[in-house]
């Protein structure tokens, strides 16, 4: 039987029309932060922005070489459960095979992940709370349909594919000691790992899963597979609740540490990637970055380590609320109540003193009517630019210092 090392060979070759490699590129800033040598590898780039396409395309392919070899039992179709990313990877291979492809997602699955993932030519079915009953409901329809059911990390094909991330890795770069994999399911981390534990045994694998999606985590640490009974994470790419037996016993052979970073954690990750490096990542593709800046493990300064950047399809409406903390957070954005008298003049008072300290109005809404006013007056909420906590406590005076009365919403 083949090794998943030998596998990932393979997939390597069937891959070399289809993936670009993405080269490691060294991040200044956060090696400066985390005192060590750190580099990206950017799957948020590929084709379908993200890693899956590799797994999916691997799988597919060897399918379709299977196939070929008998004389009868060709493929009706695929079919695949997933929250977004390995929906596009599938959608993608089965059109480049002229293969039908129906998906099971989420039915709070972003619109974003959706609407490419029909692009790609593929039928999407929304159905369930979470990964887990979606997955459920695809197997129901693939012994309905006769398709041949598409794993989206239970499955030593598509595992195998993303262990072609490593050999990229390896050939470009020897020096690195410490690899760092986001987990859901297990696939990448599965196949990074294996491909490096007998590559190159001495490098470090570790894993970093959601908080509010830990099953592997406590599953890893205590030996035995741990269930949970729900998950909640911003990380929709890495929200899977069950632990797979198969998968959970590869990690225990590949992976060295398994740490956890909660959704603030994984916000500020991806506000850091997109001001510092430019790059937009998801919360699954954001949290190798985000272990590192909240120091989940031991970095030492002679470290060479590889995050993975896993994916970068981040719907909008999320990105912009993680944006609007981190001003918030960051004290480049300030929001405040102030109850004025409701007459002329009023209102151009409080700007004059808001524009003599340098803060930028980018947001004003005036309200006479609310019940909680006295008749006459009027609650004025601001949203200023700021240039940080020292401008913010100037403003706070100068509102003070002339009389204003008004509260801070955070």
């Amino acid at each position: 039987m083949q090794t998943i090392y030998q596998k990932a060979m393979l997939a390597k070759k069937r891959l070399e029309d289809v993936i670009m490699p993405s080269a490691l590129s060294y991040a200044p800033m956060l090696s400066k932060l985390a005192e060590a040598e750190i580099y990206l590898k950017k799957e948020n780039l590929q084709l379908t922005g993200a890693f899956k396409i590799r797994g999916a395309f691997n799988k597919i392919a060897s399918l379709i070489e299977k196939t070929s070899e008998k004389t009868s039992g060709a493929i009706n179709g695929v079919i695949a459960a997933s929250a977004g990313n390995h929906a596009q990877g599938v959608a993608y291979a089965a059109k480049h095979f002229n293969l039908k492809a129906i998906i099971v997602m989420p039915e709070a699955t972003p619109l974003l992940k959706v609407s490419a993932t029909k692009a790609l030519g593929a039928e999407v079915v929304l159905s369930g709370d979470n990964y887990d009953e979606a997955y459920t409901k695809a197997l129901q329809i693939a012994k309905e349909k006769n398709l041949v059911f598409i794993h989206p990390f239970a499955d030593d094909e598509v595992i195998a594919g993303q262990g072609s991330i490593a050999l990229e890795m390896i050939e470009e770069h020897k020096d690195i000691n410490t690899i760092v994999v986001p987990i859901g399911g297990g696939g990448l981390i599965g196949g990074i790992g294996s491909v490096y534990k007998q590559a190159c045994p001495h490098v470090k694998i570790i894993g970093v899963v959601a908080s509010g999606a830990d099953a592997m985590m406590r599953s890893f640490k205590s030996g035995q597979i741990v269930k949970v009974d729900s998950v909640r994470s911003i990380a929709d790419g890495i929200a899977v609740r069950d632990v797979n037996e198969s998968n959970f016993k590869l990690l225990q052979h590949c992976v060295d540490e398994i740490v956890s970073v909660d959704d603030e954690e994984i916000a500020n990750a991806i506000l850091f990637l997109l001001e510092k490096q430019k790059l937009v990542v998801e919360g699954a593709g954001a949290a190798s970055v985000a272990s590192v800046l909240h120091r989940k493990f031991h970095i030492q300064p002679k470290d060479k380590i590889a995050l993975i950047l896993s994916g970068g399809n981040i719907d909008i409406t999320m990105l912009s609320v993680i944006i609007e903390k981190g001003l918030l957070k960051s004290k480049r954005k300030m929001k405040l109540q102030v109850v004025l008298v409701d007459k002329p003049g009023s209102l151009q008072g409080l700007t004059d003193i808001l524009s003599s300290v340098g803060a930028n109005i980018v947001q004003a809404e005036y309200d006479r009517t609310s019940v909680m006013l006295k008749y006459g007056d009027a609650l004025i909420t601001l949203a200023l630019e700021t240039k940080g906590e020292e401008h913010q406590i100037l403003i706070r005076n100068k509102l003070k210092a002339q009389g204003y009365v008004f509260n801070e919403i955070s």
